[in-house]
């Protein structure tokens, strides 16, 4: 095993390999030694002007994504290339989609498809790629099936992750951002908004799994010096939302919405979520890869939320269409009843803070699917 190297490397970077990537578009650049960032032009310009929020304080970075080809990570991805960073993904597409990274490796990303489990395939990237800061999204995040499959669950959530701390150990990485949750490690949390240092009281598997992997990024920062933070998100919606997880319900209530269907509505609909917009969690992220801060951080809007406040918030922004009244189905097991995350340790040690309310955010997800 090479021994962890934080700060710069000395001497040039090889160029990698392609023989474990798709959708290759253009060479790989590297990073530049020095000299200010040019101007950006065609499709990463689009995604600079995406992603106007975006840090842009450290030069270019080598980046690998896991899961980048999902949700949240293809937003991260863009965020990233717009602040000129070069970006390999890690995504086996089990539920990630290539559709999700189509601008991405139209500015330059590079796409390889692995599972994260696969020790030896992800340490293989790795080492081509030399990554300096690696964000790791790669996760099973479905809280039904890991009432079903724990073992199944854990595989993905705790061997995944412990995989790719081998290998940006291994690599040199300097810096390492885990995505974990909130509401899912702490259950059914008698302070609200709930800070990190709250009792860990997960109500499903994936939750213990997700704070297993949490764990192990701190062991690792311990043992091995490697820098990582893990951040606690609360339930994150957006654009190229899918319907999977807690925050999917969004993703289907502008679906139904669209289609003029009435929602359904497990349990009564007073249990409570604290919704964060993708562009807050991708800028906390970006944040978190320039920051020294280690441990966990709460990423949310510490703003507690019903199922029938989303569907009013909805309604209000619906420019003439409504949901018709919802169908009500008995509660799913292993779901928290309220959920809101204090995000004072984001606001103080992170510098970071929601900018998007749940109007605006219900707003751009309703325009792009128009």
């Amino acid at each position: 095993m090479l021994a962890p190297r934080h700060g710069c490397r000395s001497g040039p970077r090889a160029s990698p390999p392609y023989s474990r990537t798709v959708d290759d578009p253009q060479p790989y650049q590297g990073r530049p030694s020095s000299g200010p960032r040019v101007a950006p032009c065609g499709a990463r310009a689009r995604l600079q002007n995406a992603h106007s929020r975006v840090p842009n304080k450290l030069p270019a970075m080598h980046c690998v994504v896991t899961g980048g080809a999902g949700f949240i990570g293809s937003n991260l991805v863009d965020g990233l290339l717009a602040r000129g960073d070069t970006v390999a993904v890690i995504d086996n597409l089990s539920s990630g989609k290539r559709e999700n990274l189509a601008p991405a490796l139209t500015a330059g990303a590079q796409l390889h498809e692995v599972d994260v489990t696969d020790a030896s395939a992800v340490a293989d990237v790795f080492a081509a790629r030399a990554p300096e800061v690696v964000f790791h999204l790669a996760a099973q995040i479905d809280v039904r099936y890991s009432v079903d499959q724990p073992a199944g669950d854990a595989t993905t959530n705790v061997l995944g992750t412990i995989a790719v701390l081998q290998a940006a150990l291994a690599a040199g990485t300097r810096r390492l951002v885990n995505t974990s949750t909130g509401g899912g490690l702490y259950g059914d949390a008698d302070l609200l908004p709930t800070p990190e240092d709250h009792v860990i009281a997960p109500l499903a598997p994936y939750g213990q799994s997700k704070f297993a992997a949490e764990g192990y990024c701190a062991l690792y920062t311990r043992l091995h010096g490697l820098s990582t933070i893990s951040l606690r998100y609360g339930n994150v919606y957006g654009p190229r939302q899918d319907v999977h997880g807690e925050a999917g319900v969004v993703a289907i209530f502008c679906g139904h919405l669209l289609q003029g269907r009435a929602p359904t509505v497990f349990g009564d609909g007073r249990q409570t979520r604290d919704w964060v917009d993708v562009s807050d969690v991708v800028a906390a992220n970006l944040t978190a890869a320039e920051h020294q801060l280690t441990g966990a951080v709460n990423i949310g809007h510490g703003q507690e939320t019903s199922v029938l406040d989303l569907l009013a918030a909805l309604n209000a922004v619906a420019d003439g269409h409504a949901l018709p009244d919802p169908s009500f189905a008995p509660e799913r097991p292993g779901e928290v009843r309220r959920s809101c995350l204090d995000v004072t340790r984001a606001r103080r040690e992170l510098g970071w803070e929601p900018r998007t309310n749940l109007r605006e955010g219900l707003t751009r997800i309703l325009d792009g699917l128009r």
